[in-house]
């Protein structure tokens, strides 16, 4: 893959996305292994020398696997990293995406950046005294990822109903945004995990075209497209919560600023024109910042309806297509993307997808692999991804 470092561990396979710019993504891809802890220890051990000799800063990083495997996954990992490390008090988010052999851990997601102390900080934000998310502030612009936004009650009060939870969850995100001078006007992508989504994601998305509605993001005709890029997947949680999200926004007004443009798909309709409040993906760039992210998509067609019920291979093979046809008015190529998440409803498929992605020579796409459910229950494959620049 263009501008990736591959290599195969004892127990898992490892990329190193790094293209000249300040950003860095790291994926690790379990195997089967025989023990997941030591798996998890030894991969940890890995990502904190690479980050030592990077001299990288952590802002997202995000753990796949099934719920069973959580505080394996955690005591892996800080073994792995040990105490001095400053990576090892991170926020994680660990979603319930069980790996292709059915329990353990499937994978590791780190965004990291190569902070210049003179001239950027890369911090802790905080809510109430409690870490929320990482800001990198720059001379242009601050970036902000947030983390395991969740709409839990107080403790000791009864639990809110799913869609409560994520109107909850959404006012959450906006007060942590409010807190650094920032509205969710800011918001350039959501990573979207909601615990059996195909029993009320109808409910999830009245509650979110609502408060997109009140927040000025819905699309009016004519105008600049404003919704955020986002994955909405199955995922459960280790907080017990209907849905967690974790948010990209972007803070900066000056005429340095990166332009951020939330892009559509000439072979898809936009999913706001059946009622889902997101965008296709989103184009950040200026400076030596450039990337796409790539919304969660699945083989969904020009009239918003889904294509080839029942037939992954077809399924795979129009998603790459869509993928392709989206990023590439940005420059960008399928063989630039630096990490994605691949959701297969069943393991069954796993050998269709490879032999999918071996005829588009992506036989080596930094990516983690999970089981999971889509938003429709006929679609058998979803993928989001991120592809750093600068592209060709």
């Amino acid at each position: 893959m263009n501008g990736c470092h591959f290599e195969r561990d004892a127990g898992f396979s490892l990329w190193q996305s790094a293209k000249g710019s300040p950003e860095y993504y790291l994926t690790v891809a379990f195997d089967h292994p025989s023990d997941a802890a030591l798996a998890c220890r030894h991969a940890y051990r890995k990502i904190a020398s690479i980050i030592e000799r990077e001299k990288l800063a952590v802002v997202q990083e995000r753990m796949f696997g099934s719920l069973n495997h959580y505080e394996i996954a955690l005591a892996g990992r800080q073994q792995g990293l040990g105490s001095e490390s400053a990576l090892a008090n991170g926020l994680v988010t660990y979603i319930q995406g069980r790996p292709l052999w059915g329990e353990g851990i499937a994978g590791i997601q780190i965004h990291a950046v190569r902070s210049d102390p003179a001239k950027e900080t890369v911090s802790t934000i905080t809510l109430a005294g409690r870490p929320v998310g990482r800001a990198w502030r720059r001379a242009d612009a601050t970036l902000y990822w947030l983390q395991n936004v969740a709409g839990l009650s107080q403790a000791g009060a009864s639990p809110l109903a799913p869609k409560a939870q994520s109107e909850k969850m959404f006012l959450r995100a906006e007060e942590i945004l409010r807190a650094q001078g920032l509205d969710y006007t800011s918001v350039v992508r959501t990573w979207i995990y909601l615990s059996d989504i195909l029993s009320w994601y109808d409910g999830f998305n009245e509650v979110r075209n609502r408060l997109y509605g009140a927040w000025g993001l819905m699309p009016a005709p004519g105008a600049l497209l404003r919704l955020p890029a986002s994955t909405g997947i199955r995922g459960d949680n280790p907080l017990r919560a209907a849905c967690v999200m974790d948010v990209l926004a972007i803070g900066g007004k000056t005429a340095q600023a990166p332009a951020i443009t939330q892009l559509t798909n000439v072979k898809q309709k936009d999913a706001f024109g059946y009622q889902k409040a997101f965008s296709r993906g989103a184009w950040v760039r200026g400076g030596d910042l450039a990337q796409v992210q790539i919304s969660g998509t699945a083989a969904i067609d020009e009239r918003g309806e889904s294509l080839f019920p029942g037939n992954a291979r077809q399924q795979i093979q129009h998603t790459l297509e869509v993928v392709e046809a989206l990023i590439q008015p940005c420059g960008a190529r399928l063989a630039d993307i630096s990490g994605a998440t691949f959701f297969l409803k069943s393991a069954g498929d796993t050998e269709i997808c490879r032999q999918v992605l071996e005829a588009h020579s992506l036989g080596q796409i930094p990516a983690v692999w999970v089981v999971s459910d889509v938003c429709r229950g006929e679609l058998l494959f979803e993928m989001d991804a991120l592809a750093l620049g600068p592209f060709a």
